[in-house]
């Protein structure tokens, strides 16, 4: 018969929202450029993109959860879903090296720019660096428990144990609350600012990217457990939470590499705030 549907695949309808998505994202980037250059209209500018932003993000994730529970997400579509979260981690991997190798450069060549830091790292303008036994080593381990609370919640929902899903995910996003909390505070207490050198304009990109992501991730597992409440979840098909568990993991271990590098190496031989 004519129409027919002769395969696995999920042919998607027309919508409108990625094309509202791309507007909104322009808007937005426009806004902070008009902000960080303290030109009018910024902030009404940049409202409007993040708020184009979030409709998008409750009308498109809401039409590809329907799907999903429609069952149009057969084996065939998660494979590939599989594939676009792979291929999304692995340029967030990307993003993060470029911050790894600026701090190297700057660690590892301080005379190339000794006009600016002096020939030395941490730069000579850092009076003490942040101790990274204190608040970064308890987030550490913060991040450490919430990779294990979700793998928790990931063995329950494939042996079919609703309860545990839930207990492993609110535990979960209650350790990434409370790590987001702890880099807050160290933030508004730590002794330098953002910018005026290589040491703290790197420190703060690398760090604050990864608490950015980590809230994304938190936002991420939120809608995982209402997700959960509702039912959505069958220990045969969840990539919505695969997806999620997977971006979490690779937050712990960007962590794990900022804390040995960032503040361990990156400090060594300064004195401690």
């Amino acid at each position: 018969m004519a129409g027919a549907k002769n395969h696995d695949y999920h042919i998607l309808p027309p919508d409108i929202w990625p094309l509202i998505g791309s507007i909104s994202a322009l808007t937005f980037t426009t806004g902070m450029v008009f902000y960080m250059h303290e030109m009018a209209n910024a902030w009404l500018i940049l409202g409007l993109g993040i708020a184009g932003l979030i409709a998008t993000f409750f009308s498109w994730f809401g039409n590809v959860v329907k799907e999903a529970q429609t069952g149009y997400h057969t084996p065939v579509v998660q494979l590939h879903m599989r594939y676009g979260m792979i291929l999304f981690i692995a340029s967030e991997v990307m993003f993060f090296v470029g911050w790894f190798w600026s701090w190297f450069d700057f660690a590892l060549f301080p005379s190339a720019i000794s006009e600016v830091i002096g020939g030395q790292f941490p730069p000579a303008a850092i009076e003490a660096v942040i101790d990274p036994f204190s608040l970064p080593l308890l987030n550490t381990l913060i991040l450490l428990c919430s990779g294990t609370t979700v793998t928790w919640a990931h063995h329950s929902l494939i042996h079919g144990d609703r309860e545990g899903l839930k207990k492993g995910l609110w535990a979960t996003i209650a350790l990434g609350a409370v790590f987001t909390a702890i880099q807050a505070y160290e933030y508004a207490h730590a002794p330098f600012g953002f910018g005026g050198n290589t040491y703290s304009s790197a420190f703060y990109m690398a760090t604050g990217f990864h608490g950015f992501h980590v809230l994304i991730g938190t936002i991420f597992l939120i809608v995982c457990l209402v997700r959960s409440y509702k039912g959505h979840f069958t220990p045969r098909q969840h990539f919505g939470f695969e997806a999620a568990a997977w971006y979490w993991h690779f937050v712990d271990v960007v962590w794990l590499f900022l804390f040995v590098v960032v503040y361990i190496w990156g400090g060594w031989g300064a004195e401690v705030h």
